[in-house]
């Protein structure tokens, strides 16, 4: 945060700001979602602070996991239980890790929270969960998906301890770097990684390149998503590359762009080429040029000044790695 700014005094934890409304729903959610709907009253706080009423944080950490899996299992020609049980343990490991992380996120910026109007009505900065209370669902969640990441190839185990410490600086790298979407990118698509050593147990140079391939989505998609809050970032001195590129935005997504698709299809040439039939290769390169596409598509409807847009493209990007966890699919078929 920058130093000419005037923070004010904080309120005590658990404490809504005088100005925070209280509230059953927070303002980003999708309409109708079911924790809104379903969930018992006692549990909505906790699963708002998982962001289990926005799923789509959940699918993007997801996704590369099971790119990882669909790749190492193309490349060595194998699909069976073992492989099965890596990709549910990944759908659960996700959704838990994305809540434990979203929690400490929800926990360090809650005095930022409470200054934002999209998110100062969060179970933090508006009252409804306490810091300790935070801490304690921070730690059940970690636990169990620690408990199914045992279960994984000891060299996978080791990278998901490993990836605890980029969770814990992506929420303050926003204060000194205008770049913490290369942080979210390098936590988020770790999976990619962590699910390819699952399956081989090792990391070998398509995981790597496939790694890069989803940093570069990610600076793509949340670039987008950062141009919602551009505003209030600059009143409260908050980095981003939304306010990085400003005008720019457009140059420097097809910059990414580019790079997603190359680097992954270097990352299926580099896994498949002299192990796989032709078909599959050339079923498995369509996974990079249909989500290039996809991005393609999302830039010719992009407004930056239009925060609803800005959001419908964002959540836009589960389809497009749906897309490529489909081709690699397809290509471990054959």
């Amino acid at each position: 945060m920058s130093t000419d700014q005037t923070t004010p005094e904080p309120s005590a934890p658990g404490t809504p700001p005088p100005d925070s409304p209280a509230t059953d729903s927070v303002a980003d959610a999708v309409t109708g979602n079911w924790v809104d709907r379903i969930a018992p009253a006692a549990t909505r706080p906790y699963l708002r602070l998982s962001r289990a009423d926005r799923p789509i944080g959940t699918w993007l950490l997801l996704l590369p996991c099971w790119w990882g899996l669909l790749l190492a299992a193309s490349m060595i020609g194998r699909f069976g239980w073992t492989e099965a049980w890596i990709g549910f343990g990944c759908a659960i490991g996700a959704f838990l890790m994305r809540g434990a992380g979203c929690t400490w996120n929800d926990i360090t910026d809650r005095h930022i929270d409470g200054r934002v109007e999209r998110t100062r009505s969060r179970p933090i900065p508006s009252g409804q969960v306490s810091v300790r209370q935070a801490l304690a669902w921070l730690a059940v969640q970690a636990l169990v998906a620690f408990a199914i990441l045992l279960t994984f190839h000891p060299v996978a185990i080791w990278l998901g301890i490993g990836s605890l410490g980029l969770v814990a600086i992506y929420p303050f790298a926003k204060r000194f770097t205008w770049w913490p979407q290369v942080f979210l990118g390098l936590a988020f698509n770790w999976g990619a990684l962590l699910a390819f050593a699952a399956v081989t147990g090792d990391v070998q140079l398509p995981a790597i390149l496939l790694y890069l391939s989803g940093i570069a989505w990610t600076l793509f998609y949340d670039t987008v998503y950062a141009h919602q809050d551009i505003e209030d970032d600059v009143l409260i001195g908050v980095k981003s590359t939304a306010r990085l590129f400003g005008d720019d935005t457009h140059t420097w997504l097809r910059r990414f762009l580019v790079a997603n698709v190359t680097l992954m299809a270097l990352a299926i040439i580099a896994a498949l080429v002299g192990r796989a039939n032709v078909l599959a290769v050339v079923v498995a390169l369509g996974a990079p040029w249909a989500m290039g596409w996809h991005m393609v598509w999302q830039l010719s409807r992009l407004d930056i000044r239009d925060t609803g847009v800005c959001l419908r493209l964002f959540r836009s990007n589960r389809d497009a790695g749906l897309l490529v966890a489909l081709f690699l699919a397809i290509a471990v078929l054959l």
